[in-house]
Parts: structure tokens; C-alpha cells; sequence
């Protein structure tokens, strides 16, 4: 498949549930997010093209309130995981608020799986040691 995203994906070091929200029932867990869009990790496979309001539990962080943003979202893909029990599903949000935003960038800042390698870190070890 094309690579065709705008942003580059951040993926969580938290498992955050989403649920369809008219639906009633778990979709799925939070892998990566954007301000564009998310993939869920999903014990069934989606609808491909297929419209639904995502309710997304919050992980506990230190400036947001809300324990939930609901965001309407549209499933792009569905493919099976490397796991075959599981199927990875693209969404696109539709319309993202400016109070959306703020919550998408906190769960980034907070729980964004870094691999950076610190200034300082000894690639190998030195000499002697």
C-alpha cells in the first residue's frame, strides 16, 4: 500500500481504549495518533470507507480535565496484524476542534514512544571499562 500520510505517526506508550461511541462497544486500542487521524489496534475487522464517532479515553495528564474526546472519524483501512487474532484500522478524523487538538498534542507530548538517544549516551563502551 502507498504511503500517502501527512504527518508522521506517534506512536503511544499507553493502551487507550476507543470505542465506537453510537455503537456502544470497544473497538479497539489507541497504537499511534496525529492531529490528522489514529490507528486502533481491533479484535475484528472494520469497514473500509466507513463513517463513526470514536470515543477515546484520555490517559491521566496533567493539563487536561476531560477523560474522553469523542471525534468524528472516517475508517480508511483495515489489514490484519502481524498478529493474526488482531486487525490494524486507519482512521481519518473529519474535523478536528481546536480543543481536540489541544488534548491529541498533550496525549503526543505525554505518552509519545521516544527512541531519541540521549546527547551524551556512550554508543560503546570505553575503553579500559
Amino acid at each position: 500500500m502507498q504511503e500517502r500520510r501527512k504527518e508522521t505517526r506517534k506512536n503511544l506508550m499507553a493502551y487507550t481504549q476507543v470505542f465506537d461511541l453510537y455503537g456502544g462497544f470497544l473497538l479497539g486500542y489507541l497504537s499511534d495518533l496525529t492531529l490528522k487521524g489514529a490507528m486502533v489496534i481491533c479484535d475484528r475487522e472494520l469497514e473500509e470507507k466507513f463513517d463513526l464517532t470514536l470515543a477515546i479515553e484520555i490517559p491521566e495528564l496533567p493539563t487536561i480535565k476531560a477523560s474522553r474526546i469523542t471525534i468524528l472519524a472516517r475508517a480508511l483501512w483495515c489489514q490484519q496484524d502481524i498478529s493474526p487474532e488482531f486487525f490494524n484500522t486507519g482512521f481519518e478524523f473529519k474535523e478536528v476542534t481546536d480543543e481536540q487538538k489541544q488534548i491529541i498534542e498533550a496525549i503526543i507530548d505525554n505518552y509519545e514512544f521516544r527512541r531519541d538517544v540521549p546527547p551524551n549516551y556512550p554508543i560503546k563502551p570505553s575503553p579500559g571499562k
